[in-house]
């Protein structure tokens, strides 16, 4: 079949534009929230957004998709425009003056630049901030490494077939909607700076077991309760960034924070592809695919070891102060 690179072409820059955009909606998404719910209420409002987010991105999206796919090829772009005008009518809705500074107040003139860098100072001189955008950076970087071979180990190691994977999918849809539902609980029961030390004393555990399981049902369970704690260690560290940064800095911040959070991960992916390709010209298929969740754990560990004295609940909460 000819390939049509026009139509190639588009779908690459739709793909791109739609990555930027998805960005600058999650950064505003998350810089807005604090304007409309009490601080008291930020971990509970940030559970429902991801839940939220995980039952419509994950059950309700792939689904209706493939339905309006088998009706008309072209129906499903013509539903996803609609819904963002829904979207954008429903912000709009919302009541109430959002500026970060009175409308009479003489404000310096600034660009681009000089306020990215206004983020980034902020950021590295705080003493939790800094280290937790770091810690994430390289959770996200360990994630990736193990990501890149994922399909793989699922077809390979696992030997699933197309049902199956799907079945897999569902595990990260579950999770997270837990995660988003009873995060703030767990949060509140044992403390938020023990909810992060469970996150991080876990990931290494759950790798380790993955890498030696051939079970997809295994794999199922870990990647639900490792969604499940993803969503609540982001429940914790995002309301704890809206609480303690200032309204006129929010943005910025969080933008310079997500670069250290998400900039690890292609290269996560390439390490992660390049041990496989080296491992397996002296080892197995089978353990070049293993070994990507052997040293990821290994990874996962000495991060542990490095975050959980820097997140304890007593930090947390003196910088809440």
């Amino acid at each position: 079949m000819k390939t049509n690179w026009t139509l190639y072409l588009v779908a690459l820059v739709s793909a791109l534009l739609f990555g930027f955009a998805e960005v600058l909606r999650d950064n505003a998404a998350q810089t807005f929230l604090p304007s409309v719910v009490e601080t008291e209420n930020l971990e509970k409002a940030n559970g429902r957004m991801w839940s939220a987010e995980a039952l419509t991105n994950s059950f309700i999206g792939p689904p209706l998709g493939s339905l309006l796919v088998g009706i008309a090829i072209f129906l499903p772009f013509f539903i996803d425009a609609s819904s963002f005008f829904i979207a954008a009518a429903l912000i709009a809705l919302i009541s109430g003056s959002f500026r970060s500074k009175p409308v009479s107040e003489v404000v310096e003139k600034t660009n681009f630049r000089s306020e990215l860098k206004e983020g980034f100072s902020w950021l590295w001189r705080h003493t939790l901030l800094r280290p937790m955008a770091i810690i994430l950076g390289a959770m996200n970087g360990i994630g990736s490494f193990v990501g890149a071979v994922y399909i793989l180990f699922a077809q390979e190691i696992l030997h699933t077939s197309v049902f199956v994977f799907a079945i897999l999918g569902t595990a990260g849809a579950i999770g997270g909607m837990l995660g988003g539902s009873f995060g703030p609980r767990v949060s509140k029961k044992i403390g938020s700076g023990t909810s992060l030390a469970l996150v991080l004393i876990t990931a290494p555990i759950f790798l380790l077991i993955t890498g030696l399981t051939s079970s997809w049902q295994v794999v199922w369970v870990v990647t639900a309760v490792e969604t499940f704690l993803a969503v609540l260690w982001n429940v914790i560290t995002v309301s704890l960034r809206q609480s303690i940064i200032p309204t006129q800095l929010l943005g910025r911040v969080n933008s310079v924070y997500r670069f250290f959070a998400w900039g690890s991960i292609p290269i996560g992916i390439f390490l992660g592809g390049a041990l496989v390709s080296v491992v397996q010209h002296w080892a197995s298929r089978e353990m070049a695919l293993r070994s990507t969740f052997f040293a990821g754990a290994l990874l996962a560990t000495l991060l542990a070891i490095f975050a959980i004295p820097r997140l304890t609940t007593a930090r947390l909460e003196a910088v809440r102060s």
